[in-house]
């Protein structure tokens, strides 16, 4: 596998925090075909898509390695901790220097090469989407498309104002019902995959891990 270069774009990291792994890391989860736009859903599918709203504001805590392909086939490997509402950290494990805090208003990108900090609204990404303090399907959020196969269950969302913003995919294995892969593809139509490596919910998460403060000789964006 292509290792992740250190000096992967910005744009692409944060694509990338939103992503999900191939299906050969998770090889019990089957395939899809392409997607689309659904047909109005049906009953059964409205049951499900509750269900997995139900299970996603049920995820207070995660922790977990990860696995990242991205569209080129670039790889990388890191640990990601999650703690709702507001708090995210994906930590890349060397050479690549990169590290993704939020702290429940700002997204910080930072790049440590490069000696310098970016600061994006949370509300303005899709990275909310997973950190927020009640997780809905709707309203500002659409599903764009949904899949249920062998099971596992595909779920696209789409900011419901600016489609054209991108999209995230989150997969999961069915029965019982787990978040395993998530994915996104950005306005560019480039894809980023990150695959949960032996997750873990609810368990206690270090709120250390959530801080992080600028040296005063670094690069503030």
């Amino acid at each position: 596998m292509t290792p992740i270069s250190p000096t992967l774009t910005r744009r692409a990291l944060l694509t990338a925090l939103l992503a999900s792994a191939a299906v050969l890391a998770l090889p019990a989860l089957p395939a899809f075909a392409a997607k689309a736009v659904p047909a109005p859903l049906n009953a059964g599918q409205k049951a499900d898509l509750a269900r997995v709203e139900a299970y996603m504001n049920g995820i207070r805590t995660l922790r977990s390695d990860f696995l990242q392909v991205a569209g080129n086939g670039a790889t990388a490997q890191g640990f990601v901790a999650i703690q709702r509402p507001g708090k995210m950290r994906i930590e890349y494990a060397p050479p690549s220097p990169h590290l993704i805090v939020t702290n429940g208003s700002f997204l910080v990108y930072v790049e440590k090469a490069l000696k310098q900090a970016s600061y994006i609204p949370l509300d303005s990404s899709l990275a909310g989407f997973l950190v927020r303090e009640t997780i809905r399907l709707s309203g500002d959020v659409t599903v764009t498309a949904f899949e249920k196969e062998k099971g596992a269950i595909r779920v696209t969302l789409a900011q419901t104002d600016e489609r054209e913003a991108g999209q995230l995919t989150l997969v999961f294995s069915d029965a019982p019902l787990q978040l395993r892969q998530w994915s996104v593809v950005d306005s560019q139509g480039q894809t980023t995959r990150i695959s949960l490596m032996d997750p873990q919910f609810g368990a206690p998460v270090d709120p250390k891990l959530f801080g992080w403060d600028r040296p005063k000789d670094w690069r503030e964006n």
